[in-house]
C-alpha cells in the first residue's frame, strides 16, 4: 500500500465522520477520492459510491427504525419512480454516451470528464444549501401530501443519483419537507431510506456492466462505517452549526479543485 492508497482509506474514514456528524453528506466525497486518489475511472467510481452511499444511508436507516422517525408511505412514493430512474440511467444512459461529448476547441470534453463536471456542480449546489439560511422550519406547513410533485421530483433525484453517484439529500430534505409536510427530523429520517434504495438499486443495475473489485470495496465501505459511528459519538460534544458551515466551504474548495483538474490539471 502507497501513500496516495493510505491517504484514500483515510477518505473512507471522513466520508463516514461526516454521515455520523450531520446524517448525510461524506457521500459527496466519495467520488473524488475514488477518482484522484484509487484513480478509478469516473464510471466505476460512481458506481463504488452507490455502494457505499446505500450503505453508509442504511445505517442511518437502522437507528431512525429504532426512533420511529421515518414515513414509509412517503418513501414509498417517493423512491418509486427514483428506483426507474436510476436504473434507466446507469444502465442506458452512461453506458450509452460517446466518449467525447463535444469539442470547445481549447480541450475536449468526454464523458469522464463531464461526469466529474456535473458531480462539481452538485456539490457547489449541496455546499450552497449548507451556507443558506435554513428556512424550511417556516416553509413547513400542515398542507395535503402533493403526490404529483413528489413523483417528480423523484425522477430527478433518480437521474441525478445515477449519474453522479451522490445521494442527493440536498434534493429530497427539503422536497419533504415542503411537498409532503413532514418536519425536519422525519425528512431527514425518511431521505435516507430513499437514499438507501436508490444507491443500492443503482449499483446493482452496474453489477453486470462493470468488474467490481469486491475486496477493495467492502474494506473502504467498512472504514466507511466505522466512521459513521464515531462521528455519531462525537457529534454529541460539538457544536454542530458552525462545523457544518466549514465542511460546506471545504465542499466549495474541492469543487473548484476538481474543476481545475479537469480543465487544467490533465
Amino acid at each position: 500500500m502507497n501513500y496516495v492508497e493510505l491517504v484514500g482509506y483515510f477518505g473512507a474514514l471522513l466520508i463516514g465522520l461526516v454521515i455520523g456528524l450531520f446524517g448525510g453528506g461524506g457521500s459527496i466525497l466519495a467520488v473524488p477520492v475514488f477518482v484522484y486518489l484509487f484513480h478509478l475511472n469516473p464510471i466505476l467510481a460512481t458506481s463504488y459510491s452507490l455502494f457505499v452511499v446505500g450503505f453508509s444511508a442504511a445505517v442511518g436507516t437502522l437507528i431512525n427504525i429504532n426512533n420511529k422517525l421515518i414515513r414509509y408511505k412517503t418513501a414509498f412514493i417517493f423512491v418509486l419512480p427514483a428506483l426507474g430512474s436510476v436504473f434507466f440511467t446507469r444502465r442506458y444512459i452512461i453506458t450509452n454516451l460517446p466518449d467525447i461529448l463535444f469539442d470547445l476547441g481549447f480541450v475536449l470534453v468526454t464523458k469522464e470528464m463531464a461526469l466529474m463536471l456535473l458531480f462539481s456542480t452538485v456539490i457547489i449546489l449541496s455546499a450552497l444549501s449548507i451556507l443558506k439560511k435554513n428556512k424550511l422550519a417556516v416553509l413547513h406547513k400542515p398542507i395535503t401530501i402533493n403526490y404529483y410533485l413528489l413523483f417528480i421530483v423523484g425522477l430527478g433525484v433518480g437521474l441525478l443519483t445515477g449519474l453522479v453517484g451522490a445521494g442527493g439529500g440536498f434534493i429530497i430534505v427539503p422536497a419533504l419537507v415542503v411537498y409532503a409536510s413532514l418536519d425536519i427530523k422525519q425528512a431527514v429520517a425518511t431521505s435516507l431510506i430513499i437514499i438507501t434504495f436508490n444507491a443500492l438499486f443503482g449499483f446493482v443495475a452496474d453489477s453486470t456492466q462493470v468488474t467490481i473489485d469486491w475486496r477493495f470495496l467492502m474494506i473502504f465501505t467498512s472504514i466507511s462505517i466505522f466512521g459513521i459511528f464515531i462521528g455519531s459519538y462525537v457529534s454529541n460534544f460539538i457544536e454542530e452549526k458552525s462545523l457544518k458551515k466549514s465542511f460546506a466551504r471545504f465542499m466549495l474548495l474541492m469543487a473548484v479543485l476538481i474543476i481545475y483538474n479537469e480543465f487544467i490539471g490533465k
